[in-house]
């Protein structure tokens, strides 16, 4: 079993998709059954967890709709207005959605690196555990302090950190900074962390395994193989990767764990975080 808990899907159009930049050009297409379809194919992945690109509920429609149609999405990360008065509401009309397995806010794109401490956000997360929601918290490793409050407000919500918190990654020079605080929110024991989306973090023209090993040696000795887990961030890794050639780098970055390690790095952790 492969479980990818971390892809996005799209109709792509310039109007919903505004933060796709001309820079992007590649992902100015649709990403949706075919192209989900023969990356299963292709990679031998048996599950994928979506997750949303857009802030809005109909996105999170759309994606519950897919879902329900496509064997192959196991679950749904979506997004709900946490941070109004409405938010009790959004959180009853998804009740039965028995596919949705968690929201995010995407607080990287935030001016205030600590909107996470905001006193009505916290208000909408607290209500999450109730509905078996986790909170995925996509940060850029500035906003990693403040993702430590967080964290701690909420002892009993379940957190999945996305993309290792997006260090900035150089050949010449490891990110000191993101590792200090990264491992200080690794010491939660709520909270996992999904290897994924670091080769569009690489700032030098070219990457390799050697790029990306520090990072992986950090993030596998700071959360363990039991709160480690393996995505590709799809299609948006394709500014810098092939999706066969990450999953190809990941397995041997992982080929040093047990077989028990890497069924629960590649899969387990997965079903078990967002109960798929």
């Amino acid at each position: 079993m492969l479980i990818d808990c971390h892809h996005h899907l799209w109709k792509y159009s310039a109007a919903q998709y505004g933060w796709i930049s001309d820079e992007m050009s590649r992902l100015k297409q649709d990403f949706w059954t075919d192209e989900l379809r023969q990356i299963s194919s292709e990679s031998e992945v048996t599950g994928f967890v979506s997750v949303q690109a857009r802030q809005s509920l109909e996105e999170t429609d759309d994606l519950l709709q897919f879902a329900a149609t496509e064997p192959l999405v196991r679950g749904v990360v979506g997004w709900v207005p946490l941070a109004t008065e409405q938010i009790e509401a959004s959180l009853d009309r998804y009740a039965d959605a028995e596919k949705l397995k968690g929201v995010r806010h995407v607080v990287q794109d935030e001016p205030d690196d600590r909107f996470l401490l905001r006193r009505d956000f916290n208000r909408g997360v607290s209500l999450l555990k109730d509905c078996g929601l986790v909170y995925d918290i996509l940060i850029f490793a500035r906003q990693l302090p403040a993702a430590v409050e967080f964290v701690r407000q909420h002892p009993d919500q379940v957190f999945v950190l996305d993309h290792v918190a997006k260090p900035t990654i150089k050949k010449s020079e490891f990110d000191h900074q993101w590792e200090t605080h990264f491992r200080e929110l690794a010491r939660c024991e709520n909270v996992a962390c999904k290897f994924s989306g670091i080769v569009t973090e690489v700032r030098d023209a070219t990457w390799d395994i050697e790029t990306l090993r520090p990072y992986w040696d950090v993030a596998l000795e700071s959360f363990g193989p039991k709160r480690l887990m393996y995505a590709s961030d799809w299609p948006v890794c394709l500014l810098a990767s092939e999706y066969s050639r990450w999953l190809g780098v990941v397995q041997e970055l992982a080929s040093e764990l047990s077989q028990d390690e890497q069924d629960d790095f590649f899969a387990n952790n997965a079903v078990r975080q967002y109960k798929l």
